[in-house]
């Protein structure tokens, strides 16, 4: 496996791979892996003849009063993990290559961002998708797997390539949970003995108002009716958003039609959490 840090040295790569006739998999991570990632790297590893994981906190995701410094690093131990996987090359840039001085383009995705995390966080998706298309020129991917824990960021992405005519086929993969049900995220670190029983009322709550839809419930009001007692039972957990949101377009749904998407992001302490699951009704 290959450790890659210049950002021309990745894209020459990626050049020399497709003049070869090679098949590009890039995995986009901010490093510091779980079985979630481990589980994209695997399904990647399956979709073509080079796989790429790259491992940039992007600075430009993060708002002033969020986590950038905090958040989890550690280069060796994922250099580790991925070379397990059967990862080809790291592609582990700093911020100072992808954002050298000067540099002023951003890309924005304006509607599948509006809601959900996109209200709280408003510059977020902005960096998210500046750093992904960045990554995309340079690793000249065929495909791109992310996780659907980010469901988002998912669909942000799939809008992105659509609008833009992005030649990258963006594939998500289903989220993963510990077996307690908590959804794997890298911030899970961070909590202690008693914020995590508290997270786990996100799932918990999750689970339920899948189980209401499968037994027919189709209402909105009455699964939030049901669900939020839960989290607001809680004196360590402060609710960013639930919301019930189209499955493609990320609207509000004010009932099921067949299918729907639950999302939920709250602080547990000051730890800030997502989840989401898809509902079904028979």
């Amino acid at each position: 496996m290959q450790i890659v840090t210049d950002p021309a040295a990745m894209q020459q790569l990626a050049f020399t791979w497709r003049d070869q006739g090679g098949r590009i998999v890039l995995v986009p991570t901010m490093g510091y892996f779980h079985e979630g990632h481990l589980s994209l790297m695997a399904y990647g590893r399956g979709q073509g003849d080079h796989l790429v994981v790259s491992i940039f906190v992007n600075p430009t995701q993060f708002g002033p009063q969020e986590d950038l410094d905090r958040y989890p690093r550690d280069l060796e131990r994922d250099c580790d993990l991925a070379a397990k996987q059967g990862v080809d090359v790291i592609f582990a840039p700093n911020a100072e290559q992808m954002y050298p001085p000067g540099y002023q383009t951003f890309v924005e995705v304006t509607e599948v961002t509006r809601g959900l995390c996109g209200a709280s966080r408003p510059i977020h998706f902005r960096g998210v998708a500046t750093v992904v298309l960045k990554l995309f020129n340079l690793v000249q991917p065929h495909v791109a797997v992310f996780g659907e824990k980010d469901y988002q960021q998912l669909i942000a992405m799939q809008r992105m390539v659509a609008d833009l005519n992005v030649p990258v086929t963006v594939i998500g993969r289903p989220l993963v949970r510990e077996a307690d049900g908590l959804a794997l995220s890298s911030r899970n670190v961070y909590l202690n003995p008693e914020e995590r029983r508290t997270a786990l009322k996100l799932s918990q709550a999750l689970f339920l108002a899948r189980d209401m839809a499968a037994q027919g419930e189709r209402s909105r009001e009455r699964l939030f009716a049901a669900i939020t007692p839960l989290l607001d039972a809680e004196p360590l957990l402060r609710l960013d958003y639930l919301s019930l949101v189209d499955n493609h377009t990320l609207a509000e749904l004010p009932t099921i039609q067949h299918t729907a998407r639950l999302a939920i992001a709250a602080y547990v302490g000051q730890i800030r959490l997502i989840d989401n699951i898809l509902l079904e009704v028979p």
